[in-house]
């Protein structure tokens, strides 16, 4: 271990695996940074890399209880936790983790096999490993089968992804639903290979991955429960591994969202966060709950790429037409920042699921600058270099301030089936009118719009009347609880 310096940060690292033990050495490595103790999980699991055994090749001090209450004490200023279970769970005690598993039906689609990796390296005719995954998780494409096999520099090549017009920098490629395999690397490393090797060369290619068909599909829940059912449904995703924009700054936000509205007291609206895989965890968790989030869902937002500095965005419901698309758009004007809004046409992320056809949930997307918009998506240099602390603020911002008008919102739904009889509950009386037809007349319309889709002010817009009428209209129903 470095020896003792003033200047330096002392870090703490929490975690398993690949990811602990690549972080471990980013810091060992940093003349800025003092590497005090690893805190790794205990026992190690028997399919990845052990963090233990890293500490002992290093002279790396570690808790050999693997639980962070046994550090000594010292001044930490920096602990870094690679999704650590027991700091998350005393972090946010509400979280739940729940499992499904693989092969469950979810709709159209099946939950796959669970992909374990424990190693994956290429070794030329010197047994000199030339792309190593533990260097970079990126090198192997996402669910790639076991491998274990020679193969020709050519048929090896077809197997080779990078990028061209970005020679830098490692491509992040998957392959979930075809059996495949792959290594990414970047393109001048690519072509450093191919000058240097020629074409009667043989590789050893191995991929020591397991696809584990009685494994599970997991996600997180967490509800912060407010005075009314009505509620606000967060989502972000855990599932890209090694980029910071597109992956790490939506879970950032969220579990600061979390400890920001967990202080205040009487919301008026619940706020469900949940934590899912793209595309598959959302079809799942819709799935599992989708009666219930319509009955009680009014709006709610994806969170994705809203880390950097460059821009502000989002995308709107697939109708523009929600409570939560014209929170966006107050949440921006409060806070007077420019931004831009993308068609619902250029979606990608899980707006899709919760806009489908018979789902219809009243979610828009925020993010700083959108996926696929900025050069360093889905490679490499989506890193800390492009996600700042300013960035995350900015997001967060704007996050919170869109949840807090969704929140005070009054969004009414109409809780009978059809147009209800207004004469055996009195309410053909004058409201502002010369007629009592008119008053009729305005409750209906009232109704006709509380659909749980619109909020008071745009009801207000589209019944044409003033929002103060509307306002003791809302009152009067609520009082002989034709809405909820």
């Amino acid at each position: 271990m470095k020896g003792a310096n003033q200047t330096m940060k002392n870090v703490v690292v929490l975690g398993k695996g690949s990811l602990a033990i690549k972080i471990c050495e980013w810091f060992n490595q940093n003349q800025n940074y003092n590497l005090m103790y690893v805190i790794p999980v205990i026992p190690s699991p028997n399919w990845i890399e052990s963090l233990v055994s890293w500490c002992l090749e290093k002279n790396v001090n570690w808790i050999e209880s693997g639980h962070y209450k046994d550090l000594p004490y010292f001044k930490i200023d920096l602990a870094f936790s690679c999704f650590y279970d027991k700091i998350i769970k005393k972090e946010f005690p509400k979280l739940k983790i729940y499992n499904v598993p693989s092969g469950t039906k979810v709709f159209d689609w099946n939950i796959p096999p669970e992909w374990n990796i424990k190693d994956a390296y290429i070794l030329d005719k010197n047994n000199k490993k030339i792309v190593d995954f533990k260097n970079n998780n990126l090198h192997l494409v996402g669910y790639s089968i076991p491998v274990n096999k020679f193969f020709s520099k050519k048929k090896l090549f077809n197997h080779i992804y990078s990028l061209p017009k970005q020679p830098k920098a490692i491509p992040y490629i998957t392959s979930y639903y075809k059996k495949y395999w792959g290594f990414c690397v970047s393109h001048s490393k690519k072509l450093q290979f191919d000058k240097n090797y020629k074409n009667s060369d043989k590789f050893k290619v191995v991929i020591k991955s397991n696809l584990n068909s009685k494994g599970h599909l997991n996600y997180g829940e967490l509800i912060l429960n407010g005075k009314s059912k009505q509620e606000i449904l967060i989502s972000t995703n855990v599932c890209h591994p090694s980029m910071a924009n597109n992956e790490l700054s939506g879970p950032i936000v969220s579990m600061c969202l979390i400890n920001h509205f967990a202080k205040i007291k009487n919301l008026e609206k619940t706020i469900r966060f949940i934590f899912i895989p793209e595309t598959i965890g959302s079809i799942t968790y819709l799935s599992k709950n989708l009666p219930y989030l319509k009955a009680n869902v009014v709006g709610g937002f994806n969170l994705s790429c809203i880390g950097d500095e460059r821009q502000y965005s989002c995308m709107f419901s697939k109708y523009e037409n929600t409570p939560s698309d014209r929170a966006i758009v107050e949440a921006y004007n409060k806070l007077k920042i420019k931004f831009k809004r993308y068609s619902f046409l250029e979606r990608g992320s899980d707006e899709r699921q919760y806009n489908s056809p018979g789902i219809d949930l009243p979610i828009a997307s925020i993010f700083r600058t959108k996926y696929g918009k900025y050069p360093e998506y889905h490679t490499s240099l989506d890193d800390f270099n492009l996600v700042t602390e300013k960035g995350i603020k900015g997001g967060f911002n704007v996050a919170k301030e869109a949840i807090n008008i969704l929140n005070k919102k009054i969004i009414p739904k109409n809780r009978i089936l059809c147009e209800p009889q207004m004469g055996k509950r009195s309410l053909h009386i004058t409201l502002s009118t010369k007629s009592n037809k008119k008053s009729a007349k305005h409750y209906i319309n009232f109704l006709q719009y509380a659909d749980g889709k619109n909020d008071l002010k745009k009801i207000s817009e589209l019944i044409k009347i003033s929002y103060k009428k509307t306002l003791k209209i809302y009152n009067i129903l609520t009082k002989y609880k034709l809405i909820t």
